[in-house]
């Protein structure tokens, strides 16, 4: 006790100095009110009676009342939430920098008097990634690992062949590694070496735009593709870029030129190269095309594997005609054409942001946004925007990130070609560099991984385990299965790790024995 009063007498003797001047100034001013307030109910020379004792303690409250008052708004002022200003704006600025995802856009030199103040940031909640000094041991032994790990990837589950690697996410320390730098079938974690590429490309914030272009003098509306394969037809847009609004903005600017009559055209030159994927016709994957609507999805689903028409871009373009006709504008049926350097825009739409594109990706494995942003990975890149440019583009992306490349062949962006080829070391350094300070922008990689019992495709998997601290992107093809992500073992330590298993003869008794590897690493203390 005595230590602890030492320690506190510092403080406390602070406090008072800070806070003597404001109740100073709040004793003065209040002293008038005090003094009206007692000769209210002190007795007057004319009266008889003395005062009964209610009389007296209504004065003294009222009088503490307006001291109290005075030295409310002698330190205040308040906000409309019960916290004082000078509270709050102190806590701002103990951390100006802000939460992760407050501050964005803000005035760096301090003079937008407008701009809201970063909001504190509040302590690290998996304390893996540097937070909690003192409350975090170190990363795992590579020895104890192997003891936990080995049995339970050594099982004629995950097949004939397979690797394995764990990253400690902190340091950028391999801590273990079976077959790391093997090449292998990735099968969908294919999308994490996609995402990684498409966010160091074109960044976060970027979006994909579809546009509609008149032809001067010949009256032709050509509807641009952008590449966005979440352009949805749909009554709700649910955030997307909407086919609707497109037609209703462009069936305006055609009236204020008066025109209600046109040729409808539509541009899918942004992508070059076969449109159908090595795998044929499939309803896991629609034509990639840089024009569709709802991912030509026929059955009004949002992800998984659905029938698809053979057309996405004129199946777009003719309902985007439709919606044109409700608005008065007459078209002819719509063909394939190309927007000159001529055409005059007359409206557009956005996607979301790349982010949110890659965690929808992630979190659903979307193929059609695997190629999608695996051919804007090329056009960013200089490269031609088909399988065989997109592939190449993916790879000069990481290469460039410093990621190990020996042994690696990407063919999609989707992972849906066996004849794709990753590592496990590859995918476990890719996470944790997506943790790394120094890439913000890969931060998406992590926050669309899905969550272990709870979203994407581990919703009902890890429901009696370690159910939200596993996070990881799935893989399954026939005779592939693996895993790639992140998770918090007992110590609070958060790792990377990556699981590849090939010749696989039971999809689910694979999955379970991977979920059993996973289950054993969030356990582990393994020191």
């Amino acid at each position: 006790m005595t230590r602890v009063a030492s320690a506190v007498r510092p403080r406390l003797a602070r406090a008072a100095e800070a806070v003597r001047p404001r109740l100073a100034r709040a004793a003065t001013a209040a002293k008038p009110r005090v003094a009206r307030l007692t000769r209210a109910v002190v007795p007057q020379g004319a009266r008889t009676r003395k005062p009964k004792t209610w009389q007296y303690t209504a004065g003294a409250a009222t009088a503490g009342l307006a001291l109290a008052a005075g030295v409310v708004t002698a330190v205040g002022p308040w906000d409309s939430t019960g916290q004082r200003t000078a509270e709050r704006d102190r806590a701002a600025a103990r951390e100006h920098t802000g939460g992760a995802d407050h501050g964005r856009g803000s005035d760096p030199s301090g003079t937008a008097a407008e701009a809201p103040r970063p909001a504190p940031s509040a302590a690290a909640v998996l304390t893996g990634l540097g937070g909690g000094v003192g409350t975090v041991k170190s990363a795992p032994n590579g020895k104890a690992l192997a003891d936990v790990l080995g049995p339970l990837l050594d099982v004629p589950q995950l097949g004939t062949r397979g690797a394995a690697a764990v990253v400690d996410v902190a340091t950028g320390k391999h801590l273990y590694g079976v077959g790391a730098a093997d090449s292998l079938t990735p099968a969908s974690t294919t999308k994490l070496a996609t995402a990684a590429a498409a966010l160091a490309a074109l960044g976060p914030d970027h979006r994909l735009t579809t546009r509609t272009a008149l032809e001067p003098d010949t009256n032709e509306l050509v509807l641009v593709g952008g590449g966005d394969p979440t352009l949805t037809a749909r009554k709700e847009a649910k955030g997307r870029a909407s086919l609707r609004e497109l037609a209703a903005e462009t069936a305006e600017a055609l009236k204020k030129r008066d025109l209600r009559e046109v040729t409808l055209s539509y541009d899918t030159t942004l992508y070059a190269g076969p449109a159908l994927h090595p795998i044929g016709v499939n309803g896991n994957l629609a034509p990639v095309t840089a024009l569709m609507a709802d991912e030509a999805r026929t059955d009004g689903s949002g992800s998984g594997p659905a029938p698809r028409v053979a057309d996405p871009a004129k199946d777009a373009a003719t309902r985007f005609a439709s919606f044109l006709a409700d608005h008065g504008i007459r078209t002819t049926s719509p063909g394939p054409s190309k927007a000159t350097d001529r055409a005059e825009s007359l409206a557009e739409v956005a996607s979301p942001p790349l982010s949110a594109l890659v965690e929808r990706m992630l979190t659903h494995s979307d193929n059609d946004i695997g190629e999608a942003l695996a051919r804007q990975t090329a056009l960013a890149s200089g490269k031609r925007a088909d399988f065989d440019g997109a592939g190449e583009a993916i790879e000069a992306r990481l290469r460039k990130l410093g990621l190990p490349m020996s042994g690696v062949d990407v063919k999609d962006g989707s992972g849906l070609d066996r004849a794709d080829r990753l590592t496990a070391g590859l995918l476990a350094t890719l996470l944790a560099k997506a943790a790394d300070p120094a890439h913000p922008e890969l931060r998406p990689l992590l926050t669309g991984l899905p969550v272990a019992g709870f979203t994407g495709t581990l919703t009902s998997r890890y429901t009696d385990g370690p159910a939200g601290v596993v996070r990881a992107k799935t893989g399954t093809l026939t005779g592939v299965n693996s895993l790639a992500g992140t998770v918090v073992d007992q110590d609070g330590r958060l790792l990377s790790f990556a699981f590849l298993a090939t010749n696989t003869t039971d999809p689910g008794a694979a999955q379970r024995a991977l979920d059993r590897a996973v289950t054993a690493l969030a356990a582990c203390g393994c020191r």
